[in-house]
This record gives structure tokens, sequence and C-alpha cells, in this order.
């Protein structure tokens, strides 16, 4: 029976995401407590040294497949070139355009792009399950995002009237760009990695060698603007916290929940990501949140109802005994050769313990 195509096994690859949106979410709250460090260096940071981690978490599984990822250099170069990019565009996009506009246009927008991206690649058909909870999920964000927002920064100085004028005509404009290119980059790399498992590469070993090289990129960003990370322990804790906790292990979550399901579903459910941050805002930053942003949040919850997969019983004719469900341990397999963009690899745990050894 193949059992990685088994609803259920899909179902716990949702959760691993789950998972890693909620993770994903606490980056805004700890952000908060380092006000002195750019965008850029937040970004640079997370997914810099995040990415370093899980190269060096993932070395044996990277060593033993080395083979089939030079084959495939093309496609793991692609994942890390939008690897790096990524925390750059969506960082710079918030502090453009602001915090509620470069939110909803950069992780509103993966999803569409993640199913783009499936359709011309792939060609994947979108089901009506997918759009609707896509839609849902776009429509609570961008509800949450802008009603939660206020102006940030004093007003422009009056000694230079057109240079303020200036930078507020172009910086909005600039920033939904940087938005559309972040929410662009995030499901392009989602897909390089769940297209590398689908040719038999393990999720660690895809995620670790599109990561670690995007974060090797990312290491002269750093170098530039990582200065003020150092000013303080303060600053130091978040970003190892940035590094380690939402990048590194939200990342593995990530990667091993994109192994079972695509990567237009992956990205939908990432939208969790805006509710928690609203929440965590609310409760540790003391930001107040309107009843619009309540229900914004409810309504991407309920996306998330939508876009998962839900398991369901396979029909036996009256008569004939149910076969019985395979055992956990063997809770993944291949999906069937025409599946498109699916996992064809050797057999792994839905969500695989560090210490199992490469198959």
């Amino acid at each position: 029976m193949n059992v990685t195509h088994h609803p259920k096994a899909q179902l716990r690859g949702a959760m691993c995401v789950v998972a890693a949106s909620v993770l994903w979410g606490t980056t805004g709250t700890a952000a908060a407590f380092a006000p002195g460090v750019s965008p850029l260096a937040i970004g640079a940071v997370a997914m810099g040294l995040g990415g370093l981690l899980q190269a060096l978490f993932a070395a044996r599984h990277i060593a033993a497949q080395a083979g089939s990822l030079l084959g495939r250099w093309r496609l793991a170069t692609l994942g890390a070139v939008a690897v790096a990019v990524y925390p750059l565009a969506f960082y710079s996009s918030m502090h453009l355009s602001g915090v509620a506009v470069g939110t909803v246009v950069s992780i509103g927008s993966a999803p569409v792009a993640a199913a783009l991206i499936e359709r011309f690649a792939d060609r994947k058909r979108l089901g009506r399950q997918w759009i609707l909870g896509a839609l849902l999920g776009v429509g609570g964000a961008a509800l949450l995002s802008f009603a939660g927002h206020t102006p940030a920064g004093p007003a422009p100085a009056a000694a230079a009237p057109a240079a303020a004028e200036a930078a507020a005509d172009w910086s909005p404009t600039a920033g939904i760009l940087l938005g559309l290119l972040a929410g662009t980059t995030y499901a392009l790399y989602s897909w390089t990695a769940h297209r590398l498992a689908a040719t038999g590469v393990t999720s660690r070993a895809a995620m670790g060698s599109i990561f670690g090289l995007g974060g090797l990129l990312l290491m002269p960003v750093l170098a530039v603007t990582g200065g003020p990370l150092l000013e303080s322990w303060g600053n130091v804790s978040v970003g190892a916290y940035m590094a380690v906790v939402p990048m590194f292990a939200g990342y593995l979550l990530f990667g091993w929940g994109l192994a079972r399901v695509g990567a237009s579903t992956a990205t939908g459910i990432s939208l969790l990501e805006t509710a928690v941050a609203a929440v965590l805002a609310v409760l540790v930053v003391g930001e107040r949140l309107p009843a619009p942003g309540w229900l914004g949040a409810a309504v991407v919850l309920a996306s998330l109802f939508i876009l998962a997969p839900r398991p369901r019983p396979a029909k036996v004719p009256a008569g004939q005994p149910r076969a019985a469900e395979p055992p956990a341990a063997e809770s993944t397999g291949v999906l069937p050769p025409g599946a498109p963009g699916q996992y064809r690899g050797p057999q792994q745990q839905a969500c695989p313990q560090p210490q199992q050894q490469n198959p």
C-alpha cells in the first residue's frame, strides 16, 4: 500500500507545517526586543545562521546524497538564491511600506505564487478546496494586518519637505514590490525543496543543502549590517533566538511537512503565522488589536481546516474486511510516479527523529 500518499501521513505533514508557522509567528515579537537592529541585519542573522545550522544538522545526509544533489545543482542553486533573497525582501518591505502592508503582501502572495509555480512547472491543477482555503486565508491575513496598522515613526522633518515628499511617494510602492518578491521567493524555495524530495533526495538533505547555501550567501550582508547585534546581550539573545528557534527548528518542521504536502498547501497553511504574530503582539508587546483584527485571525484559522488534508476512510465493499492500517514505523513511502511534484524517494517518517539514519 502506498502509505505516504495515505491521508493520515499527509495530515501529519500538515501538522508539521502548522508547528513551523507558530514558531515563525514569534519573530516579530522577538525583533521588538532589539529595536536598534536594522531589518536587513535581522533577516541576515535569522536566515543566514539558521541556514548554516540546517546544513550542519543535515551534514551526514548531504554527504550521503552528494551525488544526487550535484546532479541537480541548478535546482539547489535556485532554491539557495531564493532563500537568501527572501528575508532581505521581506524585512525591507515591512520597513518601507509598513508592517501591515509588507506582511500581507509578502505572506499573502506566497500561496498564490506557489500555486502558479506548481501549475506551470508541474502541470498541477488547482482544486476548488485549495482555492477557497487560499482566498479565505489571504483575506483573513489582509483584514488582520490592516486592522492593526498604525503609522510608525515621527512625522517628516519640516526642514526637508521635498525629500520627505519624494520618499513618501516611492517608499510604499517599493515596499509592495519587495513584498511580492518576498512572497515569490518564499514559494520558490518551498517548491525547489519539494521538487528535490520528489527526485529521491531526503527532506533533510534537500532543506539542509538549500538553506546552507542560502546562509552562505547572506554572510556578507550580516558582516556589513550586523554590528548593532553585538552592542548588547539583549541584541545577541534576539539574534540567537531568531536563528535557532524560528529559522532552524521551524524550517526543520517545515521541511518534514513539505515532503508530504504540496508547496501550495504548505504556503497556504503558513498563513497561520499572521494570526500567531498578532496574538503575541497583544499578549507580549502590549499592542491592541481591534475587533476586525480578531475577525481576521479567526478567518485565517478557519482557512486551515480547508487547506489541511483530512483523512478519509477508504470505501470497502460490503462483506469484505477492511485492510489494516500500516504500522506507524512505515508511515511513509512513495507516491504514484504520475503525481507531479510529489515525493518519490526513499521511505521516511512523517516527522523523523534527528537520530534516524539516512535510508
